[in-house]
């Protein structure tokens, strides 16, 4: 990998960047099977999704580098705003805060890399999705273990999968439209969420999953995001649709559509926007100091504003 360090002052033109960060809470998973309620095909959150603001000139944001990756894949960030970040063979590749590399894992078999999440304390998980398995690193990506979900879901397709903080996995079986929570102790699934009474109609086509704040975020690209607690309970659904993946700090989630970064606030509703640094930017991940732009070419490394 060839690494291109530059720096140049960059001024955008819209809303300031104040954003805060806070600790995301322990989740305690009980082995019980949920069934959700009843529900219509459109289920709507208690309050209307406030409009978004209109952007303003935003304080400068410093770039700090561009770093050469050609098609980065699946991307996370850590507690520590360490970076993980795939590449075209489906290397994992460790970045520190700054952009500067730190590690490499690089598979022992070949497999596309359906995701990275890295928000897990001690271990980073990695999702093979053609070969349905589940492979888990420390913080050295040094492997400490591997699952071939395969041999517990029966007859299933996983599409996507995420790590809880107690360390169980929470996987959404595409075959059966289930959610379910896998413990990795016991090495058995110990809940099990049908999703059809809450669909409806709707065809879904699920994207990415994350548990953050005690609750558990289900992203569809088609109605928008399904929202659970931490036992796999529905808890309602954010109108937001067209979403690939969402990435979550303090008590926002925020998500790149239209050419703009937008932070929807978690428990007030109400939505803020924020011009791109770059406009081929096909995903963006916001630390406590940087801002991290994906684009085909690479990824570039931008200084927050204090």
């Amino acid at each position: 990998m060839a690494t291109n360090c530059y720096c140049a002052n960059f001024r955008a033109k819209a809303a300031g960047l104040s954003l805060w960060l806070s600790t995301a809470a322990l989740a305690a998973a009980a082995q019980t099977t949920t069934t959700p309620p009843s529900a219509p095909a459109e289920v709507r959150p208690t309050a209307q999704l406030a409009a978004p603001a209109p952007a303003a000139t935003p304080p400068t944001l410093a770039l700090v580098r561009n770093v050469t990756l050609p098609q980065p894949g699946a991307a996370s960030l850590d507690r520590k705003g360490n970076l993980y970040i795939t590449d075209r063979q489906n290397n994992l590749r460790q970045f520190g805060p700054d952009g500067q590399p730190l590690a490499v894992y690089s598979p022992p078999l070949p497999g596309r890399t359906g995701l990275v999440e890295a928000w897990n304390t001690t271990k980073i998980l990695i999702y093979y999705d053609d070969r349905q398995e589940l492979q888990l690193l420390d913080r050295f990506l040094a492997p400490i273990g591997n699952t071939r979900l395969t041999e517990y879901v029966d007859g299933g397709l996983i599409r996507t999968a995420t790590i809880a903080p107690d360390d169980n996995l929470w996987l959404l079986n595409e075959s059966d439209l289930t959610l379910l929570q896998f413990n990795s102790q016991q090495q058995r699934v110990t809940v099990r969420t049908p999703l059809d009474l809450l669909l409806g109609r709707v065809k879904p086509d699920f994207r990415f999953l994350r548990e953050y704040q005690n609750n558990l975020y289900l992203v569809d690209h088609t109605s928008g995001i399904w929202v659970f607690d931490n036992l796999g309970n529905f808890r309602k659904q954010l109108p937001l649709p067209g979403l690939n993946w969402v990435g979550f700090r303090g008590d926002e989630l925020y998500y790149v559509k239209d050419g703009l970064l937008h932070f929807f606030h978690l428990y007030a509703l109400k939505e803020r926007t924020v011009l791109l640094p770059t406009a081929d930017a096909a995903q963006v991940l916001v630390g406590e100091q940087y801002l991290y732009a994906l684009t085909p070419a690479g990824f570039a490394v931008y200084q927050l504003p204090r």
